[in-house]
């Protein structure tokens, strides 16, 4: 259905400018600080997903797909394309929970824990230099309002 000019100016005047919507403003920050890492992760042939798990092993080793879905943000269909890549390249192994053999965990080798060594010290240089561009208290700052916004819209 076409809209009318005056339908479309109220609907213009209703909303706030498109470059400074929340979601815009938040997908511009996440692309700006995803190209600080992307280079070190391509030299690993690692997407930022498959990053995202390999993290969430190395804080707590043998997770359900679930939880690790949960954890790190991923849909079920993308991490089990991601899990079965990782597998593929022994960076983590799958195993059967005990108590329920329909339900899987996933561990990090060896390789894994190798690749994460090697990574993190990367991984941190870039935390280091986006502290130095943007400066370490505004950085803190930040972490701290982004973590109050999702507490205060995740309350029920």
């Amino acid at each position: 259905m076409a809209r009318t000019k005056n339908e479309l100016e109220l609907l213009e005047e209703g909303l706030r400018d498109f470059d400074r919507s929340l979601p815009m403003s938040l997908l511009k920050a996440r692309e700006a600080v995803m190209r600080e890492f992307l280079p070190s992760l391509r030299s690993h042939q690692l997407s930022p997903e498959q990053w995202r798990v390999i993290r969430a092993l190395v804080q707590e080793d043998g997770l359900e797909l679930a939880e690790i879905s949960l954890r790190c943000f991923l849909l079920a269909p993308s991490l089990s394309r991601i899990s079965q890549n990782l597998e593929k390249r022994n960076i983590v192994e799958r195993k059967n929970v005990d108590s329920d053999q329909r339900r899987s965990k996933l561990f990090l080798t060896k390789e894994g824990r190798k690749l994460f060594e090697t990574l993190a010290p990367e991984s941190e240089q870039q935390y280091l230099e986006i502290a130095n561009k943007f400066g370490e208290e505004k950085l803190d700052t930040l972490y701290e309002l982004l973590s109050d916004l999702v507490n205060v819209l995740n309350k029920p």
